[in-house]
């Protein structure tokens, strides 16, 4: 069982940045794809990025190219996302989970999720 654990999370004003972890426990947890996903209230969770089991690929939505970079440290357990110029409209809850691609469906071991609000 993969079990990850986020953190991080926050209140900001735009144009500030966070960086959200996300810690996973659980056997060969370093071999597997691990994305983050976004959910705003009212609304449904959406990919915001991904990252391979190695780290040497990722892919993200469009509204968050240029201002996020998800990166990972498997001798860590952790997968990081790096969020520069925040904007009010990254404001949700930021769940971690296992996978590849932005849609959720494939997901699974979701975490508990860490919020982010960006108020101006």
């Amino acid at each position: 069982q993969l079990q990850p654990v986020e953190s991080g999370g926050g209140l900001v004003q735009p144009g500030e940045s966070l960086r959200l972890s996300c810690v996973v426990s659980g056997v060969t947890s370093h071999n597997y794809p691990m994305g983050w996903f976004r959910q705003a209230p009212g609304k449904e969770r959406i990919g915001v990025a991904c990252i391979t089991a190695s780290g040497g690929d990722a892919k993200y939505a469009d509204s968050v190219k240029g201002r996020f970079t998800i990166s990972r440290d498997n001798s860590k357990k952790t997968i990081w996302l790096q969020m520069d110029s925040l904007k009010p409209d990254d404001t949700g809850v930021y769940y971690c989970a296992r996978g590849w691609g932005l849609n959720p469906l494939p997901f699974d071991n979701w975490g508990q999720g860490t919020q982010v609000t960006v108020f101006s």
